[in-house]
This record gives structure tokens, sequence and C-alpha cells, in this order.
């Protein structure tokens, strides 16, 4: 998703590539989707070495995202697959969604369940282990950015109404803020305030649903790899 032309062309290219590697002349759907992967977030990294302690908080992380994003199944794109082979130079897992239908208008709805899931990984983290880590830190930065925008450009925030605060578009050279220094500290108010109101409640979610999140977390730990539907099965499942 979001790709253009070239993105396709080189996406194709290394599908390809890795069916010559197979002995195959014919392209599989296995292809375009390691293909896909490796262009979007880099190559798989299964020789790098991560330490056990490590090796768990990525995997209570990202069954995090995942959980939070199932709770909101009905509003946001489904979970394709969650998984702790690390890829390109920094993600150690990644939780990978897929949209089933094209869209061009986002609700309000939406913005708030993208945030939660955003939030996920690191409320996990701190519900189990009592502690945060750096790896939360691009989806903290994304979280912000999607508040940020609810609030200045989108006419989402309650405090503030349908009123435009931030004018500046992309490829501006200047900043285009309708707005002064009180009105600034208000905006910061009201980011935090989601943020934060988010955050409670995801935490209270992944605490009320702990031993499911414990459980896929340790069936990720085992097969490394899980795909939505093997999450939503083990979701289901009693024990």
């Amino acid at each position: 998703p979001g790709f253009v032309g070239a993105d396709l062309a080189n996406l194709l290219n290394e599908a390809a590539i890795l069916a010559a590697r197979q002995h195959r002349d014919v392209i599989l759907m296995e292809d375009l989707e390691e293909a896909s992967e490796k262009v979007s977030i880099g190559p798989a990294r299964k020789s790098r070495v991560t330490v056990e302690k490590e090796k768990h908080i990525v995997a209570y992380h990202e069954v995090g995202h995942a959980m939070i994003q199932t709770f909101y199944k009905d509003i946001v794109d489904p979970v394709h697959k969650v998984t702790i082979v690390p890829r390109g130079m920094a993600a150690l897992g990644y939780t990978m969604s897929l949209p089933t239908e094209d869209r061009y208008l986002r609700s309000k709805k939406e913005y708030l369940a993208d945030i939660r899931g955003l939030l996920g990984g690191r409320a996990a983290e701190e519900v189990v282990f009592g502690d945060i880590t750096t790896g939360a830190s691009n989806d903290i930065e994304r979280a912000t950015g999607i508040a940020h925008a609810m609030v200045t450009k989108l006419g989402m925030s309650d405090r503030f109404g349908p009123v435009l605060l931030d004018g500046t578009k992309d490829g501006d050279m200047f900043p285009n803020k309708i707005y002064g220094e009180e009105t600034a500290k208000s905006i910061d108010e009201e980011i935090r305030k989601m943020i934060n109101d988010a955050y409670d409640e995801v935490k209270i979610t992944l605490r009320d649903n702990y031993d499911t999140l414990d459980k896929i977390s340790k069936a990720l730990l085992e097969r490394e790899t899980i795909t939505g539907e093997e999450l939503n099965i083990l979701k289901k499942r009693k024990k």
C-alpha cells in the first residue's frame, strides 16, 4: 500500500530475484510479500543475534501493538503478520497491517484507534516488565504526529473544534501557524491529553487481557512469526 510506479517496479524486480534464487521461473505470492517487506522495511537479518531478554521485550511489544489493533478491527486495517525477525538496520520486530479496500476518507475514531495501536507496544512493556525501552520511540513520534494533525489541521479536537490552527503544507519553507503563544500552550496540552488518555486506556485493556497477551507472546517467541489469522485463533483460544 502506498507504492508508486517506481516502487512497484523495484518490488517486482526484487521478487524476480527471489524466485530466481529458488530456481523458479514464476513469481509466487510469497516472493512478492518478502520483496514488499524488503523494499519498505529492509532485508531480513536472521543472522543478527538478539539477547534473550531483548527478544522477550520485542515479542511482548509487538503483540501489544497487534492485540490493541484487534480490539478495533472494525475501524482499522487488520493485522497481516507479527514477527520478531529483525529487518533493516533498526527493526527488531514489527507488526504489519494491510488494508482490505481502497479508502479516501478517515474518521476521528480511526485516528484515535491508530494512536492506541501505536502506543500498544510501549504499554505492553510497562504492563509486563514494569519498565519501558527505546523501542517505542518511532511509535511515539508517529502517534504524536497524528494527534498534532488532529488538533491543528483536521478540526478533530474537542477543545478547539473545527478550526485550522496550522496552515503549513508539505514543501513550505516556513511554517504557517495561525496562533499565538498562549494558544500554543493550549495546543500542547490538548495533544498531551489525547496521547495520555489513549495510553491509559491501552494499559487498562492489556492488563484486563494479560493472559491473552502472555499466551500470544509466548507463541511468537516460539514461532518467530505469526499471521493475522493465527493471531485471531490464539486470541480466541481459552488456553
